[in-house]
């Protein structure tokens, strides 16, 4: 079986095709047959679409204008024509899912898109505006490419539907909570991953671990797993809460949104744009939202960047001890993401708050960059891993076993 999998973001759509068997072994992510990707330049008006197969073709080419609609056309057709063909035809596609960032309270579950579903997905815009957008526009290329074929949305936020009142209840109003005013959470798919993927690195069964997985990339997160269920979580009602991440702040005094508003006449347009695009690293350091320039230029003698990465590592390390005490306990820390699975220093930095626990990185393993490791020493208390994580894998994993149960 083919399915193809659709992760998509505020300015790109990635596109990947797996083929699944019922020998297939579901808990071992393979490569995929091929893989797009599609870059809107928003300045020029046109499409960056780069492909690549499991036995190495590539192709890169720029299309000056156009709909986005033609551009998925265009990505879909490399699939069974020239040199990236890896099917016959389109129709040799047998399901197609879609990374959904946010399902709101009424969908905590892998479900098939139905017009109702595509719809609700499109209301929730107003909760993660640069991304579910962004997915109907797949959901209705597909249509468009491959007609009825099955789709399904797998949501960002589902993981997280096992969080307790206590922990996904704001302080507010009550009527907040009549409102589905709450803590929802993200990176979902990331999280699940990674946890069952600690499992197995560990050989320990997940119904008896007790997890902190921390997702750090340009957006960050942490989750604390008990017994595979999401219990806490860094991000919100939006993604916009927690961490510090890459251009977002984070977890930061409401009061400062109400003196913005009364004393320097900002607009809910502009409060959006500096939270989201304008804060976080990026603001801090006035050099980049990525932490690799932040670094070079830390060694380049900035104080601003210097800054940022002490602001960083401080609310990481701030977030890891409140993950730890949802847990009452730890068993292994966990890195993904962009910056977690390639920042030694990172990683380095975050440990060191937890050596009183008894946990020890082992400095050699850090800097060999470690995939799907322990990276502790033989003698630490906590073990800590590296995983890579895998979402296109875990989506599609997701649809071929509700397809089964199904048929």
């Amino acid at each position: 079986m083919n399915i193809l999998v659709l992760n998509a973001g505020s300015s790109s759509q990635k596109v990947c095709l797996y083929e699944i068997t019922d020998h297939t072994i579901l808990n071992q992510a393979p490569q995929p047959l091929w893989e797009g990707k599609i870059s809107w330049t928003q300045d020029q008006g046109g499409a960056e679409i780069e492909v690549k197969t499991a036995t190495g073709a590539v192709l890169q080419e720029y299309i000056d204008g156009d709909s986005r609609s033609a551009h998925f056309a265009y990505i879909l057709h490399t699939l069974s024509h020239g040199a990236t063909k890896v099917i016959s035809q389109l129709s040799d596609i047998d399901l197609v899912g879609h990374r959904i960032v946010h399902g709101g309270q009424d969908y905590r579950q892998t479900v098939v898109i139905t017009e109702d579903v595509k719809n609700a997905i499109a209301r929730l815009s107003t909760l993660a505006p640069a991304h579910n957008p962004a997915a109907v526009d797949g959901i209705e290329a597909i249509e468009q490419s491959l007609g009825d074929v099955i789709q399904f949305a797998v949501f960002d936020t589902g993981f997280h539907s096992t969080l307790p009142d206590a922990a996904a209840i704001y302080p507010g109003p009550y009527e907040w909570v009549e409102q589905g005013i709450r803590r929802y959470g993200f990176h979902g798919i990331s999280h699940q991953y990674c946890s069952s993927r600690a499992a197995q690195i560990l050989g320990r069964d997940l119904n008896e671990l007790r997890l902190i997985t921390c997702h750090l990339g340009n957006g960050c997160s942490l989750a604390a797993v008990k017994n595979g269920r999401s219990i806490d979580t860094t991000m919100g009602f939006t993604p916009l809460d927690g961490l510090m991440m890459g251009s977002r702040c984070g977890s930061i005094d409401p009061g400062i949104l109400i003196y913005l508003l009364r004393q320097c006449d900002y607009s809910a347009e502009r409060l959006d744009y500096v939270l989201n695009k304008a804060s976080g690293l990026r603001g801090i350091s006035g050099v980049s939202n990525d932490l690799r320039e932040i670094i070079a230029a830390i060694n380049q003698g900035n104080e601003r960047a210097q800054l940022a990465w002490d602001i960083y590592v401080h609310r990481l390390q701030a977030g890891i001890g409140s993950m730890l005490a949802s847990l009452g306990g730890l068993d292994a820390l966990v890195f993904t993401g962009g910056v977690g699975e390639k920042s030694p220093r990172i990683r380095q930095e975050a440990c060191t708050a937890w050596e009183f626990l008894g946990l020890k990185i082992d400095v050699v393993k850090n800097q060999q960059q470690p995939i799907d490791v322990d990276i502790a020493t033989s003698d630490s208390a906590v073990r800590v891993l590296v995983i890579h994580t895998q979402e296109d894998w875990a989506i599609a994993q997701q649809c071929w076993q509700l397809y089964k149960i199904n048929n």
